[in-house]
C-alpha cells in the first residue's frame, strides 16, 4: 500500500492572491517549457520586409518618398539644361560632356546614393533565390545607369561633367507611382481601382514618352540646330499628333535615329495600354461602377434590388416612381446580379433616364456592392421577387436573404419588399411595407365573383394617371371611362383642408356626402391622430376631429387644385357634367331634398350586402314632382340609422322556419380556428359546426358518407364558383375567406369547387354548365418560358377553349404579363377589337401608363395581371397608406370599426333616384353607405365574327347544280369572307358525308328523298357554335350527366362593361348599373349587450368543439 501511495503524483499547489499579483514562479522548478511563436518574423530581414513591403502605411510612405526622389532628379536635369550655356561647334564631345555646377552635382550625387541604396535594399528583401531575376529587371538597370556614374564621380572627379541620362528617371517615377496607387487601393474593390490605375498608367506613359523624347532630342541636337526645351516640346507634340508641320526637324543622324526609336516604342506601348483601358472600361460598364459618396450626401436616391431586370419591370417602376412631382430629383440605383439586358441598356441610354438611373451589377448579399450603391444613405430600398421562376418558394428565399442583408448593412433604410408566397411573409415582418402577391391575387379573384371588376377598380386606383386616356376617342364610353380612371386616393389633415375643414364636429357620412356634392371628392376613410389604424367609412356615428387624417378619392390632390365659386364658373363656358381637369370641378344641380317637404324614410329593413334595393317612396310616387330623399344629418340620429345585425341573420327572415332551423344548425359565425400561415389577419366569417371528413371533399368520387359523383347530384341551391389552379396553396385561404365573410347572407353563399386539373370531363362533372364564375389562376409551372411573354400561352389557350365551349360562362383569368390581355376572348376578324388595338397603340405613344385599360376583358374585370399591382409597392413610397387601404378594400385585413367593400345593383325600382348625387344622398341618409364608383354594362353592336356565321349550302354545293349555285353565289359574296381552312374538320367531314348521301339515288323517291334533303340542309346550315354545343352535350350524355340548363346560345359578346370611379354627381343612373359601396361595420353599432351575446355564441360549442370548426 505504501508503494502505491508513493506513485500518486502530488496535487498542484493552491493558487494564492500573491500568485495572482507576482505570477506563478513555480514553473521554474517544473518540467514545463515556455514556447514563443512566430519567431521567424522577429528577424532583422523580416522586420525590414514588414516595414518596406508588407505594412500598407509604411510601404506607401516609402514609395511616395521614392516617387519624390525621381521627380526631383528629373527637375535637376531640367535645371541643368536651362543653366547650361549653348555649346560652340559641332563636335561629338558635346554629346558626352556637359557643364554641371558643383552644387547641382552635389544634389544629384545625394539623390543617386539614396536611390541606389533603396533599390539594393528592396532587391535584397524581395530576393527569392534567383539573383539574375533581380539584376535583369528594367527598373534595376535604369537605376544603375542613372546612379552609378554619379557615385563613381565622387572618387574620380574628372567624370563630374560626364553626361548621364537622368531624364530616364521619369520611367522609375512612373513605376513608383504604380506601386503607390496599388498600395493605396489595396483594400478597395479590384474593378474600381483597376480602372483608375489603368487610366493613370496610360497618362503617365504618354508623359514619360513625351518627356524622354524632349530631353533626348534636345541633347542630341547640341551638335546640330541646338534646340532648346520648348522647341523640342513643340517638335514632339507635332510629331506624336501626326500633324508634322516640318518647320522644326532633327539634323543629325543620331537625333533622327532617336526619333525613329521613340516612334516605334510608342507604336508598341500605347496600343497595349489603350487595349487594356478599353477592356476595363467595358467591364466597368457591365458592373456599373459605383454611386459616388458626394452625390449620395447631396442628392436623394433609392435602390432597386432585383434578381433579374426585365424591360417591363423597369419601365413600370420608372414611370410610376417619377410620376410624382416631388420625386423628379431622385436618383434610382439598380442593384442586379446579372448583366444588363440589351433592351435595358438601350432604354437607359435615353437622356431622360441616363441622367437619373444608375445600373450596378452586384449582389445585395455583399457589403461591397451595398457600399457601392450607398445603401446606408438611400431614402428607400425596393426588393422585388422574380415571379418568372419555376420554384417561387426559392425566389422568396432569395428575397428574404436580400432583405436581411440590407437590414444588417443599413438598419435605418426603409424597406419595401415584394413577396410571392404568404407563408414566407413572417420572415420579413421588420420591413416597412410588404406586398404579398398571392394574398392580393386570390383576394381580388374572390371579390371579382361578388363585386364585378374589383380587380380593375383596384388596378386603376393604384396607378398614377391624369385621366387623359381616351379623350381623343370618338366613343363616349371611352372618354368617360378614361377620365374617371384618373381618380386616385389622397390624404390631408382635416384642419388644413379646404374640402373637409368645415365639417369638423359633424358626422363622417355628412362630411362625405357634402364634400362630394360641393367639390366632387369622395371621402372614404379616416385616421385618428393617436391611432395608426385606418377606418374605411366608420359610419354616421363617427364625429370628425380637426386632427383627423382624411382619405379621399379625386382626380388630383387638394394641394394641386384651384377653387372657383358658382359666379366665376357661370362666367366661364365650362360644361357642368364633365370633369376637365383638377381645376375644373363640376357645379351640380341642387338635390331634390332641398326645398321639399316629403321625406323618404322607406327601406328600413336590413338589406343583403350584395344586392340592396332602393324602393320608390309611396307618397311621392303619386305626385308629379321628383321623389325626395332624406337629408344627411350632421350628427347621427340613432333611431334613423339602419343597423344590420348580421349575427342574428335578419336578412334571412324570408326563409321558412324549417329552412331557418336547418341553416342555423349548419352554419355559425366566428373566427377560423386554424391559420394556414403566420401573419394572416383573422376574419369573422361563416363556419361549419362540424368538421367535414376529408373523403367527402372529393366532388367526383363517392365515399361512405355520400354517393355523389358530380356537382349536379349535390343539388346546390346557389351557383358554383370554380377555381382552376395548379396546386392548392396557402394563398387559397384568401380566396375562401372573402366569399365566406360574416356580412354575406347565408342564402347567398356560393359553393366553391377547386379544380386542380381541367380536362373537359372534369369540367362537366364539377358543374361548369351551371357555374356563376370560373376563376382561372395562372399556372406556376408555365411561368418560366424561353420567351418571357410565352409564359401565359397555356392559360390563354385553355381559357379560349372554355370561352368557345361555354360562351355564357363568366370566366375570370389571371395572367403574368399585362400585354397578353389582348389575346383574351380573341377574335381574328372582329373589327371592334382591331379598333381597340389601334387605340391602345396611340395611348402608348402618348406616354400613358394604362394603355391596356380599353381592352374589353380588362375593362369588364374578366382578366387582370398581378404584375400591375407592382405599382402599389412603388406608390407606398409617397403614399404610405395605400397598402393598408387596399388590404381593407380587399378584405385581407379587418379593423374594428372599419367598413368593407360590397356592391348593389340598380333595378327598375331604383331608377327614380336618377342621378349619382341623389344615390349618394340616399345611401348616406339611410344606411350610412359611401358609394365610390359604378360598374356599367352597355349593349354594343360588335362586328360579326367568324364563329357566328352559319355555313350555307351554296359554299359546298356541287358544280352540277348550276341553278342553286348561281342563286346562292350572290349571298356568299355578301357574307363575311372565310376560306375552308377556317372551318373545323368535323364540319368538313359531315359535309362530305352529306354530299355522298345526296349523290346516291334514293330507292324510294318519295318521303325518303325529302327527309334526306332536310337532313342534308340542316347539316349544312349548322354553325360552329352549334357543333361545339352538340359536342358538349354528347360528352355530358356519355358521362351520364343531364344536359338540362346548358344554354349554348346565350352569349354576352354584344355587350361591353367598364368602371366609373367617383363619377360626376350629375351622372345618370342606368338600369343594371352595379354601384361599389363601402358599408360601415355592422358590428360597430351593436348595443352593449351584443358583444357578450356574440362571444357566448362563438364560444358556445366549447374549447373542444372550436378545433372542429372549419370553413
Amino acid at each position: 500500500m505504501v508503494d502505491l501511495e508513493s506513485e500518486v503524483p502530488p496535487l498542484p499547489p493552491r493558487y494564492r492572491f500573491r500568485d495572482l499579483l507576482l505570477g506563478d514562479q513555480g514553473w521554474q522548478n517544473d518540467d514545463r517549457v515556455q514556447v514563443e511563436f512566430y519567431m521567424n518574423e522577429n528577424t532583422f530581414k523580416e522586420r525590414l520586409k514588414l516595414f518596406f513591403i508588407k505594412n500598407q502605411r509604411s510601404s506607401l510612405r516609402i514609395r511616395l518618398f521614392n516617387f519624390s526622389l525621381k521627380l526631383l532628379s528629373c527637375l535637376l536635369y531640367i535645371i541643368r539644361v536651362l543653366l547650361e550655356s549653348p555649346s560652340q561647334g559641332n563636335e561629338w564631345s558635346h554629346i558626352f560632356w556637359v557643364n554641371r555646377s558643383l552644387p547641382l552635382w552635389g544634389l544629384q550625387v545625394s539623390v543617386a546614393l539614396i536611390s541606389l541604396f533603396e533599390t539594393i535594399l528592396l532587391g535584397y528583401l524581395s530576393y527569392k533565390g534567383n539573383i539574375w531575376e533581380q539584376i535583369l529587371r528594367i527598373p534595376f538597370i535604369l537605376e544603375i545607369i542613372n546612379a552609378v556614374p554619379f557615385i563613381i564621380s565622387i572618387f574620380w572627379p574628372s567624370l563630374r561633367n560626364l553626361f548621364v541620362p537622368v531624364f530616364l528617371n521619369c520611367w522609375l517615377a512612373k513605376h513608383a507611382l504604380e506601386n503607390m496607387i496599388n498600395d493605396l487601393h489595396r483594400a478597395i474593390q479590384r474593378t474600381q481601382s483597376a480602372m483608375f490605375n489603368q487610366v493613370l498608367i496610360l497618362i503617365s506613359t504618354l508623359l514619360c514618352l513625351i518627356f524622354t523624347c524632349i530631353c533626348g532630342i534636345q541633347h542630341l541636337e547640341r551638335i546640330g540646330k541646338k534646340l532648346n526645351l520648348f522647341d523640342s516640346l513643340y517638335f514632339c507634340i507635332v510629331t506624336f499628333s501626326t500633324v508634322g508641320f516640318g518647320d522644326v526637324t532633327p539634323e543629325t543622324w543620331s537625333s533622327k535615329l532617336f526619333v525613329v526609336a521613340m516612334i516605334c516604342v510608342a507604336l508598341v506601348v500605347l496600343p497595349i495600354q489603350f487595349e487594356q483601358l478599353a477592356y476595363l472600361w467595358m467591364e466597368r460598364q457591365k458592373s456599373g461602377g459605383n454611386y459616388s459618396r458626394h452625390r449620395a450626401q447631396t442628392e436623394k436616391h433609392v435602390v432597386l434590388c432585383v434578381s433579374s431586370l426585365k424591360i417591363d419591370l423597369l419601365m413600370d417602376f420608372l414611370n410610376e416612381f417619377y410620376a410624382h412631382p416631388r420625386l423628379q430629383d431622385y436618383y434610382v440605383v439598380i442593384l442586379c446580379p446579372t448583366e444588363m439586358d440589351v433592351q435595358v441598356r438601350r432604354v437607359l441610354q435615353i437622356p431622360m433616364w441616363s441622367q437619373r438611373v444608375i445600373y450596378l451589377q452586384g449582389s445585395a448579399l455583399k457589403d461591397q456592392d451595398l457600399l457601392r450603391a450607398k445603401m446606408d444613405d438611400a431614402e428607400a430600398c425596393f426588393i422585388l421577387s422574380s415571379r418568372c421562376e419555376v420554384d417561387r418558394t426559392s425566389s422568396d428565399h432569395q428575397t428574404i436573404l436580400r432583405a436581411w442583408a440590407v437590414k444588417d448593412f443599413a438598419p435605418n433604410c426603409p424597406l419595401y419588399v415584394q413577396i410571392l408566397k404568404p407563408e414566407n411573409k413572417f420572415h420579413i415582418k421588420f420591413a416597412d411595407h410588404v406586398v404579398c402577391e398571392e394574398e392580393f391575387k386570390y383576394a381580388m379573384l374572390a371579390l371579382n365573383c361578388i363585386c364585378p371588376a374589383t380587380s380593375t377598380l383596384i388596378t386603376l386606383l393604384v396607378h398614377t394617371s391624369r385621366g387623359q386616356e381616351g379623350q381623343q376617342s370618338p366613343e363616349q364610353w371611352q372618354k368617360t371611362y378614361g377620365r374617371c380612371s384618373g381618380n386616385e386616393v389622397y390624404h390631408i389633415v382635416l384642419e388644413e383642408s379646404t374640402f373637409f375643414a368645415e365639417y369638423e364636429g359633424k358626422s363622417f357620412t355628412y362630411a362625405s356626402f357634402h364634400a362630394h356634392k360641393k367639390f366632387g371628392v369622395c371621402l372614404i376613410g379616416i385616421r385618428r391622430e393617436d391611432n395608426k389604424n385606418i377606418l374605411l367609412n366608420p359610419g354616421p356615428r363617427y364625429i370628425m376631429n380637426a386632427t383627423d387624417t382624411c382619405f379621399y378619392i379625386n382626380i388630383t390632390k387638394e394641394e394641386n387644385s384651384a377653387f372657383k365659386n358658382q359666379d366665376q364658373q357661370k362666367k366661364s363656358n365650362v360644361p357642368r357634367s364633365f370633369y376637365h381637369g383638377p381645376s375644373r370641378l363640376p357645379v351640380h344641380s341642387i338635390i331634390a331634398s332641398m326645398g321639399t317637404v316629403a321625406i323618404d324614410l322607406q327601406d328600413t329593413s336590413c338589406r343583403a350586402a350584395s344586392g340592396p334595393t332602393l324602393s320608390l317612396p309611396t307618397e311621392g310616387s303619386k305626385e308629379v314632382r321628383r321623389p325626395s330623399i332624406a337629408p344627411v344629418l350632421e350628427v347621427a340620429d340613432t333611431s334613423s340609422i339602419q343597423t344590420c345585425d348580421l349575427l342574428s341573420d335578419q336578412s334571412e327572415d324570408e326563409t321558412t322556419p324549417d329552412e331557418e332551423v336547418s341553416s342555423n344548425l349548419e352554419y355559425a359565425k366566428g373566427y377560423p380556428p386554424y391559420s394556414p400561415y403566420i401573419g394572416s389577419s383573422p376574419t369573422f366569417c361563416h363556419l361549419l359546426h362540424e368538421k367535414v371528413p376529408f373523403c367527402c371533399l372529393r366532388l367526383d368520387k363517392s365515399c361512405q358518407h355520400n354517393y355523389y359523383e358530380d356537382a349536379k347530384a349535390y343539388g346546390f341551391k346557389n351557383k358554383l364558383i370554380i377555381v382552376a389552379a395548379e396546386t392548392a396553396g396557402n394563398g387559397l385561404y384568401n380566396f375562401i375567406v372573402p366569399l365566406r365573410a360574416y356580412y354575406r347572407p347565408k342564402k347567398e353563399l356560393n359553393p366553391i369547387v377547386l379544380l386542380l386539373d381541367n380536362p373537359l370531363d372534369d369540367l362537366l362533372r364539377c358543374g361548369v354548365t351551371f357555374a356563376a364564375n370560373m376563376v382561372v389562376v395562372d399556372k406556376e409551372s408555365t411561368m418560366s418560358a424561353e420567351e418571357d411573354y410565352m409564359a401565359d400561352a397555356k392559360t390563354i389557350v385553355n381559357v379560349q377553349t372554355l370561352f368557345r365551349l361555354f360562351s355564357s360562362l363568366s370566366i375570370i383569368t389571371e395572367l403574368t404579363h399585362p400585354a397578353n390581355m389582348r389575346f383574351m376572348q380573341f377574335r381574328a376578324k372582329d373589327c371592334y377589337s382591331l379598333a381597340l388595338s389601334k387605340l391602345e397603340k396611340k395611348e402608348r405613344e402618348r406616354g400613358s401608363n394604362l394603355a391596356f385599360m380599353f381592352r374589353l376583358p380588362f375593362a369588364a374585370g374578366r382578366v387582370f395581371s398581378i404584375s400591375m399591382l407592382d405599382t402599389l409597392l412603388y406608390q407606398s413610397f409617397v403614399k404610405d397608406y395605400m397598402i393598408s387601404i387596399t388590404r381593407l378594400l380587399l378584405g385581407l385585413d379587418t379593423t374594428p370599426g372599419s367598413g368593407f367593400l360590397c356592391s348593389m345593383k340598380i333595378t327598375e325600382d331604383d331608377l327614380w333616384i336618377r342621378t349619382y348625387a341623389r344615390l349618394y344622398q340616399k345611401l348616406c341618409s339611410s344606411t350610412g353607405d359611401v358609394p365610390i364608383g359604378i360598374y356599367r354594362t352597355e349593349s354594343q353592336k360588335l362586328a360579326t365574327s367568324e364563329s357566328q356565321i352559319s355555313i350555307s349550302v351554296e359554299d359546298w354545293e356541287d358544280t352540277k347544280d348550276a341553278k342553286e349555285q348561281g342563286h346562292h353565289r350572290s349571298n356568299h359574296r355578301n357574307s363575311t369572307s372565310s376560306d375552308q381552312s377556317d372551318h373545323p374538320l368535323l364540319r368538313r367531314k359531315s359535309m362530305q358525308w352529306a354530299r355522298r348521301l345526296s349523290r346516291k339515288g334514293p330507292k324510294h323517291p318519295g318521303k325518303t328523298a325529302e327527309k334526306i334533303t332536310q337532313q342534308r340542309l340542316s347539316l349544312y346550315r349548322r354553325s360552329e357554335r352549334q357543333e361545339l354545343a352538340e359536342l358538349v352535350k354528347n360528352r355530358m350524355k356519355h358521362l351520364g350527366l343531364s344536359t338540362v340548363g346548358y344554354d349554348e346560345m346565350n352569349d354576352h359578346q354584344s355587350t361591353l362593361s367598364y368602371i366609373l370611379i367617383n363619377p360626376s354627381p350629375d351622372t345618370r343612373l342606368e338600369l343594371n348599373d352595379v354601384v361599389y359601396i363601402i358599408r360601415p361595420d355592422p358590428l360597430a353599432y351593436l348595443p352593449n349587450s351584443e358583444p357578450s351575446r356574440r362571444n357566448s355564441m362563438c364560444k358556445a360549442p366549447g374549447q373542444d368543439s372550436r378545433e372542429e370548426t372549419q370553413l
